[in-house]
């Protein structure tokens, strides 16, 4: 039986941040909406509830069933969770005189089991309301030089378990011992085991797809990244030769690709098929300009060529996919699914044109987890650390239309900077990285000649899971070779400069 921490979703930007922390102890974690609380049952160790964006006094605030809840299992309520439970149980809650955002002190901390070895008092607040005044039956437990109440939780005869209620944020790292407070509830309070591994999480997953698909067959598209690669492997080694993959060249793939991604995976044992279909996405692509019909163009076609692959095998039942747990949260989101910034690069479509059944063995694991699970699996370290790379592939690093010319042109220089990267030991620091290929001409002298040709844009950022990134500050000097080398060796190219933007506000690519 698999324990577990259930985090109640209020629309805070922290939620997943909480769901990681939990996870880092070794322990699983399950984010659901507020207003989507499963049966409390005996998997279920401890509940935590995030913070929001709303104000508890709001007309449109959001009211959890708490007592659903209460009582049944110890409960983390942080920020907006703590207010409202101040205000469900007849505590006082106001609208500050001033937004309380940044790190503050804590100070009159209580002996209590949640603050054990919590010696760095600084915190991180973000938060509109203030507790005026804790319920009946709570007691306090820390405060600041700013606000009384801090942290408190509930008398040990109010509730069958306890309630503890923060109003800072533990889960980021500006509250410097929020790690071992989350441990303490987690691990002393809650009482989980720290029995979640990436190693467990194999034997597990792996049992748990042999029983679901039984003597069934899998077909499943490869993309030659970690996601795609991983959840091969874990149905490979469950059901061996009945899963069957397809690695489909669309012409925008980085140098060489489509043979390397090919060779890897049959060194793995995979049964796979790979499926040249340059010519019918280009040919599609060509005039469009728009970033948004570029992806639908591209999901369309990648459609098209599946679905008519996939119809000359027999008896095929089940479509695997590496659906990983962000995409997961983000479908079954508080607000529903956010503005659309960009449109997503796996295919929506595919499971109803081809009428299979979905497996999705990675759907639970965020991405560093994922890659854990792939050393766990014993994948290589080219596939296991390869970076992040578009499903659209070099279309959306080539602003405007496509051409086979400018695909050509771009996957040069792209080889150049990447080749670099690993041969002075910096591919591993950087979490993404690639040449984008811009809309620009710009005059320039080679020899005693006039040039007038294209300009190139650098990307490479640094993240933990994409949701976030920070420009890489790579070497001058390393910058300088690339520079040199992609202008005297790619001819059409007369400029490179590099990308310094930080996502927000940016994105990782241009479009």
């Amino acid at each position: 039986m698999q324990q577990r921490i259930l985090i109640l979703d209020f629309g805070s930007q922290y939620t997943q941040l909480i769901a990681r922390r939990v996870r880092e102890l070794n322990v699983y974690s399950e984010i659901v909406p507020y207003n989507k609380i499963p049966e409390i049952d005996d998997t279920i160790a401890g509940i935590i509830l995030s913070g929001s964006p709303f104000s508890v006094t709001d007309e449109h605030a959001l009211h959890p069933e708490l007592d659903k809840l209460i009582g049944k299992k110890p409960v983390l309520a942080v920020c907006y969770g703590a207010q409202y439970v101040a205000q469900h149980f007849g505590g006082k809650v106001m609208r500050s005189d001033k937004r309380e955002y940044g790190k503050a002190l804590l100070t009159n901390i209580q002996s209590d089991p949640l603050f054990e070895g919590v010696n760095e008092p600084q915190v991180w607040m973000s938060h509109g309301d203030t507790i005026a005044q804790i319920p009946d039956g709570f007691h306090l437990l820390a405060g600041t030089e700013s606000i009384g109440v801090a942290a408190y939780r509930s008398d040990n005869q109010k509730f069958a378990q306890p309630v503890y209620c923060l109003q800072f944020h533990p889960e980021v790292t500006h509250s410097l011992s929020g790690k071992t407070l989350i441990k303490n509830f987690v691990i002393d309070i809650a009482g989980c085991t720290d029995s979640w591994t990436p190693e467990s999480f194999v034997e597990t997953t792996v049992q748990e797809l042999r029983h679901k698909i039984g003597s069934e067959k899998v077909l499943l598209g490869l993309s030659g990244g970690v996601d795609s690669s991983v959840a091969a492997m874990l149905l490979h080694r469950a059901i061996g030769d009945q899963l069957f993959c397809f690695f489909i060249d669309n012409g925008l793939l980085r140098k060489n690709e489509y043979a390397e991604v090919l060779e890897s995976y049959q060194g793995l044992g995979l049964n796979i098929k790979g499926i040249d279909a340059k010519d019918d996405f280009l040919s599609e692509l060509k005039g469009i300009s728009d970033p948004e019909k570029k992806r639908k163009t591209i999901g369309r076609v990648f459609i098209e060529v599946f679905e008519n692959e996939a119809n000359k095998l027999a008896d095929i039942e089940w479509l695997g996919q590496g659906t990983i747990y962000p995409d997961v949260i983000e479908s079954v989101s508080v607000h529903g699914p956010s503005v659309t910034i960009k449109s997503h690069h796996n295919v929506g479509g595919l499971p109803d044109k081809l009428n299979l059944k979905i497996v999705e063995p990675l759907r639970m694991l965020f991405k560093d987890e994922v890659r854990k699970v792939g050393h766990s699996l014993e994948l290589p370290p080219h596939i296991l650390n390869r970076h992040p790379f578009p499903g659209p592939g070099l279309a959306i690093r080539i602003l405007g239309d496509i051409t086979p010319e400018k695909v050509a042109l771009l996957q040069e220089a792209d080889a150049i900077f990447i080749d670099n990267l690993k041969k002075y030991d910096l591919y591993d620091e950087v979490w993404q990285a690639g040449v984008i290929l811009l809309p620009v001409q710009s005059v320039g002298v080679m020899g005693d000649e006039r040039t007038y040709e294209q300009a190139v844009a650098l990307r490479a950022v640094t993240s933990l899971d994409g949701m976030t990134a920070e420009w890489s500050h790579l070497p001058y000097d390393f910058l300088g070779k690339v520079s040199n080398e992609i202008i005297n060796n790619v001819r059409g190219i007369n400029r490179v400069v590099y990308d310094i933007s930080t996502k927000p506000p940016a994105t990782i690519e241009w479009e």
